[in-house]
């Protein structure tokens, strides 16, 4: 059997029935994120320095190391809930769901944000196509089924030729936009998969950034490893 991945790349390209399923578009946009054989690496560089960071993604199933593993955290998704745990001398200890709209390492990244929850939130909704930048990219709203987390829906940007997020604006239960995610460069990852390398994550006020913050990954390597 040949390989899907070109096959899905033409369609994603040229086909206008694929680019009116918003949850194909959205799973193409997890596969992108998630990365289900391979870990990420890389550093958040905030307002107070830069922190590294390790992803470990297996579907809904996700690792965050932070400062060379001094922090670990597990996160288990669900439709509708969160399930975030810190591994502390290798035991795993549940706290409140209020950490996940907490800073990591004091930048505008969220445990949440880091999750890429947004990405798996039911019933997307294709609201047309959209430029970000010089990409073409197809605009879908996702709204957040349960109460947990800051944001109550989020607009999501999906690249029509590499199927990889571009841009992510959140919005909280009063309709105010307080955060966004830009996606600046992009990278190749075999297989015609693409993901992020390097993202601003702005916290917003309406339309302003009160603060910025950067999100930087190396080429990726097989995971399996931990």
């Amino acid at each position: 059997m040949k390989s899907l991945a070109p096959i899905m790349t033409a369609i994603a390209l040229v086909a206008p029935a694929f680019s009116q399923n918003a949850e194909q578009l959205m799973d193409r946009a997890r596969i992108s994120a998630t990365l289900q054989n391979a870990d990420l690496q890389g550093e958040i560089d905030g307002p107070k320095g830069d922190t590294d960071v390790s992803l470990f993604l297996r579907g809904k199933d996700i690792q965050i190391a932070l400062g060379n593993g001094q922090q670990r955290f597990h996160m288990r998704l669900g439709d509708d809930q969160y399930d975030l745990f810190e591994i502390i001398n290798n035991k795993t200890m549940r706290f409140p769901d209020s950490k996940l709209q907490q800073p990591l390492a004091g930048s505008d990244l969220t445990y949440e944000d880091l999750a890429f929850r947004f990405l798996y939130w039911p019933n997307p909704k294709l609201e047309g196509s959209e430029r970000v930048g010089t990409r073409d990219c197809w605009k879908i709203r996702v709204d957040n089924p349960g109460r947990k987390g800051a944001y109550a829906l989020a607009y999501v940007w999906v690249d029509k030729e590499y199927g990889a997020f571009m841009k992510v604006e959140g919005f909280d239960r009063s309709g105010r936009r307080i955060k966004r995610f830009q996606v600046s460069d992009v990278m190749k990852i075999g297989d015609g998969k693409w993901t992020l390398q390097k993202m601003k994550v702005s916290t917003m006020n309406g339309d302003r950034a009160v603060s910025n913050s950067n999100l930087k990954f190396d080429k990726p390597k097989p995971g399996g490893t931990r």
